[in-house]
């Protein structure tokens, strides 16, 4: 049945995506959103840019007002609106109005349930001292911002160095303020494999950020005048003028809970494929929801907006009779980290390693965003994880300066295809000297992965390196290897090695490396056609300073 009242339960992008989806559908259904906050639709994501005044008017920040909701969908939208009860078997909402302070009831035939999630606060002495922020709303950007103009900041700590930490420490960074970032994790970026992330550490370091990894806050105290302390686990003590708290999410739930909705195994509310709930009548989507990992197929909380406008679409139209199913999340994200771009999608090695998956295999690259010969050309660092009985890709995690996201995206659709590594070596793809190169980083991606599966390259690990019994051969110049190599290693030129062939035991492997993996492929090929045991080291020394010791 079609239904003639649809509510739902917060905005943003979630529920405001169902609203304005459900009523380009049918345009007899009476539509009311309730959202306890002062705005219906915001970008959460510019929330730390707003902080550091690269947005400086909060305006910019509002996708959608009441007003246009009302003027151009016909759709009520009610803030400082919280619901605080649901009768599943009445089907009726119980809602306190936070203005007027008054409780009332609405009845519904069909509800969305888009409460989005809460800011992880740790459970640590003085977390709610002044100065202890979160970013999750407009207001809490607001104060903030009020906090660094009244007391005149100039330190900041920063926990949690995910990837809305990182846009704060940068942003905080922009107005002035020394950045410490404390991360209970061994690096940045989480969701990344250790060795990707250490470029970034790098970064981090070079742009004059503190990073205290594998730490986290013991307690908060009250230092002089408006200043605090921050105490970790390790002992270290940081004298700041505030604390942002950026350390995950959780669903908000306890609405749903309360109801008898059921919840997954990972906390969020569990939804099907239409993005149905547990109870007839009621749907959920955004922030709030468990979902499946197309790659691994585990549930997964992942905030992020694209996937919760999606889910809103997809809730509208199960509700009003179009066949519309949710496939899934693949993690593709990006972060801007002081001109640096950090993407990933699809899944990490991490991940992997965490559900039992161990048929997959790894390369590493370092070519340029664009032609070396046009003006400017910057390295992007990529991983592609593929599987080997098939060639699928599964994931891939880039760092540079320029053309990250565009790569990312590519290989980001490839995944969602269901594509494999030789889909990358042939994709076609626009090629401007400014742009790209006849062989795009995409290109050189599936055309190492598919040497791979061609038996024409066989890989060894950096991890495996310092117990393997083989002998390590570096094919860069002599300058080059004189400039830093890796211990033990012999030098022999590739443009010499064909002339010093009996200098190379062919009793014993021999791993080969240069600096990002090109001239050690050529390398590996002339030595793999004269007979000789050949394992390239994917990547070259480049790959190989990720594996090394961090510096401090």
């Amino acid at each position: 049945m079609t239904p003639k009242r649809l509510l739902i339960v917060g905005g943003v992008a979630g529920g405001a995506s169902a609203a304005a989806r459900a009523r380009r559908l049918n345009e007899a259904c009476d539509i009311v959103v309730f959202d306890k906050g002062p705005h219906v639709s915001f970008a959460n994501c510019g929330l730390p840019y707003f902080v550091g005044d690269v947005i400086q008017d909060e305006s910019k920040l509002l996708v959608a007002s009441p007003e246009l909701f009302r003027d151009r969908f016909r759709i009520d939208v009610r803030t400082r609106h919280e619901v605080t009860a649901i009768d599943t078997d009445e089907r009726t909402i119980q809602v306190r109005d936070l203005t007027a302070d008054s409780l009332h009831t609405e009845a519904y035939d069909a509800l969305v349930l888009s409460p989005g999630a809460r800011a992880i606060r740790p459970p640590v002495l003085g977390i709610d001292l002044p100065g202890v922020f979160v970013v999750r709303t407009i207001p809490d950007s607001r104060r903030i911002r009020a906090w660094l103009a009244d007391h005149q900041a100039s330190r900041a700590v920063v926990v949690g160095g995910g990837f809305i930490g990182l846009e704060m420490a940068e942003n905080l960074s922009h107005r002035n303020l020394a950045i410490s970032i404390v991360e209970s994790a061994p690096h940045v970026l989480p969701p990344l494999d250790p060795e990707m992330a250490r470029p970034v550490e790098d970064h981090l370091r070079s742009q004059g950020v503190n990073l205290l990894l594998g730490d986290a806050i013991a307690k908060i105290e009250q230092g002089e005048d408006h200043s605090l302390v921050v105490r970790t686990r390790a002992g270290v003590e940081l004298a700041t003028d505030l604390v942002i708290l950026a350390t995950g999410v959780r669903p908000e739930t306890t609405l749903a809970k309360a109801s008898g909705i059921a919840l997954g195994r990972r906390g969020g509310i569990r939804v099907d494929e239409h993005m149905r709930t547990s109870v007839p009548g009621v749907w959920a989507v955004g922030d709030a929801v468990e979902i499946r990992e197309v790659m691994t197929g585990v549930e997964a909380i992942l905030p992020l907006a694209g996937p919760a406008n999606r889910q809103g679409r997809i809730a509208a139209n199960d509700i009003f009779g179009h066949a519309s199913r949710f496939r899934g999340v693949q993690g593709t994200a990006v972060c801007g980290v002081f001109g640096m771009t950090v993407a990933s999608t699809g899944v990490s090695e991490r991940a992997l390693a965490r559900e039992g998956i161990s048929d997959y295999e790894r390369i590493y690259l370092h070519p340029g965003h664009h032609v070396g010969y046009f003006p400017g050309a910057k390295p992007i660092r990529i991983k592609l994880l593929f599987r080997p009985s098939d060639g699928r890709v599964l994931g891939a995690q880039a760092v540079g300066e320029e053309g990250v996201a565009r790569r990312i995206d590519v290989i980001s659709m490839t995944i969602q295809q269901g594509g494999t590594v030789y889909d990358l070596e042939e994709a076609e793809l626009c090629y401007a000297p400014q742009f790209g190169a006849a062989k795009d980083p995409v290109n050189l991606a599936g055309m190492i992965a598919a040497n791979v599966l061609r038996g024409h390259l066989q890989l060894a690990r950096w991890e495996e390196l310092p117990d393997a019994d083989v002998l390590v051969v570096d094919v860069r110049s002599a300058e080059e290897h004189a400039g830093g190599a890796i211990p033990g290693a012999i030098n022999i030129p590739l443009e010499e090695l064909r002339g010093r062939l009996a200098e190379l035991p062919r009793d014993r492997e021999l791993w080969l490396y240069c600096q990002v993996g090109q001239r050690a492929y050529y390398a590996t090929r002339l030595l793999l056609q004269r007979g000789f045991r050949v394992r390239n080291l994917p990547g070259g020394i480049q790959t190989y300073a990720s594996f090394t010791s961090p510096a401090e």
